[in-house]
């Protein structure tokens, strides 16, 4: 550490498990790799595994753009100012847009400190500002396009924290020992365990679990599986987009996906046709509702959920045939509708789809446990690297992971 004058400080705090979790030795690397240094006054080591630890520091930076740059590094690390002064608004000026130094937020626990008390932001989620309640007592994140002329949005670090998660040295599932980079030499039938666990301790604790599926969930097969997650009770919500809809709709009517059909493998005779028909069909009855309660549709994932009441959002693309009637063809929309969604949720299960895994991913409070399962590992490491670190990754095509995991939640759960 260099030991040229910084006459620009900063005393903050970090409590917690912060040497477990290994936060601490980040923040301290964050402060020197940014040419900063630091003075650590007190610091106090749980004396247990489950005991928490505190430190107190001065952070030292040469100017004040150097500290300015250091403090909103560590802020994410749980490193908060000891001075603790209400958090500082500005009112939006424009609908749509942030004030000019809005805090961003992370997708991890976050309190704002408003008239002396520290108050928990609601609807976490990453890359958001922060508004508060025209009384001053509430404070939650609102998308940059949902800022209206008016809002109270925080600006500035201060009277801020932020609760990133602790000890991964505790681990005691999947979902914390092996959130790391993917492999595809994994160990298929304990992570299927896991996941199967995962999913009824979120029942067991009435919390709610999404499915973000792609079509391939329908072409390898795998359709009934979810199907069966719908009938008893194991998936709360869909997200998906309209290809899923459409080829499970396909299956029903035609047999096939794609054209090709499921029991032979084979394209059938103008099966190329199918999917196009299929969408026809459904814009015809007005709903995907309306053909179930017709007695049209008698089968697969949209069937169930229309049977069992269960919500799903389908965000349209612009290269969708169609699209069917439910599709949300305007993103915003969409984004409002799964964000609607989300609260009461506690375990996220993401199949075959690249891009609506990422897009909810970003949707996501970091306590929400998410596995994602794909045949390509590189569509675990891009959600990972763009903030959704509670991530487990499952290197699998979709149907043998549902099969597998409709038979090890079968051991516990009544058909």
């Amino acid at each position: 550490m260099s030991t040229e004058l910084k006459p620009f400080v900063e005393h903050v705090e970090m409590q917690g498990h912060i040497v477990d979790s290994l936060l601490l030795p980040k923040v301290l690397d964050a402060i020197l790799s940014r040419g900063g240094g630091y003075h650590i006054h007190e610091f106090v080591l749980g004396e247990k595994q489950d005991n928490p630890s505190r430190v107190r520091m001065e952070v030292q930076a040469a100017t004040s753009a150097q500290l300015e740059a250091i403090l909103a590094e560590i802020h994410p690390h749980g490193a908060i100012p000891t001075d603790s002064k209400d958090c500082v608004t500005a009112v939006a000026d424009i609908a749509g847009a942030y004030p000019d130094g809005f805090y961003c937020s992370t997708n991890f626990r976050t309190q704002v400190r408003l008239h002396g008390e520290w108050v928990e932001v609601e609807d976490q989620e990453m890359d958001c500002g922060i508004a508060i309640d025209s009384e001053g007592t509430s404070a939650r994140c609102v998308a940059m396009t949902g800022v209206t002329l008016g809002d109270r949005i925080v600006v500035g670090r201060r009277g801020t924290r932020v609760f990133p998660p602790e000890s991964e040295s505790r681990r005691g599932n999947l979902f914390e020992f092996m959130a790391s980079p993917v492999s595809s030499e994994r160990p298929k039938a304990v992570s299927v365990r896991e996941v199967a666990a995962a999913m009824k301790r979120c029942r067991a604790n009435g919390e709610k679990i999404i499915a973000v599926l792609g079509p391939a969930v329908v072409h390898t097969g795998g359709a009934e599986h979810v199907a069966h997650l719908v009938r008893q009770g194991l998936i709360q919500v869909i997200f998906a987009g309209n290809a899923l809809a459409t080829h499970d709709i396909e299956q029903a009517l035609y047999g096939t996906s794609l054209g090709v059909s499921l029991d032979h493998g084979l394209p059938t005779e103008e099966g190329h046709e199918h999917h196009l028909r299929t969408i026809n069909t459904i814009r015809r009855e007005g709903s995907i509702a309306a053909a179930v309660q017709k007695g049209l549709l008698t089968s697969g994932i949209m069937y169930e959920c229309v049977r069992k009441q269960v919500p799903y959002v389908l965000c349209g693309s612009i290269r969708d045939d169609g699209p069917l009637p439910e599709v949300i063809t305007d993103v915003l929309t969409a984004q409002t509708e799964m964000r609607a969604h989300i609260p009461g949720s506690g375990f996220c299960l993401m199949v075959a789809t690249t891009l609506h895994s990422i897009a909810v991913g970003n949707l996501l409070p970091a306590w929400v446990k998410v596995a994602c399962i794909d045949i390509n590992p590189a569509t675990v490491t891009k959600l990972m690297d763009r903030g959704s670190t509670q991530t487990v990754g499952i290197v699998s095509d979709a149907e043998p992971f549902l099969r597998m995991l409709v038979a090890e939640l079968g051991k516990v759960v009544a058909e």
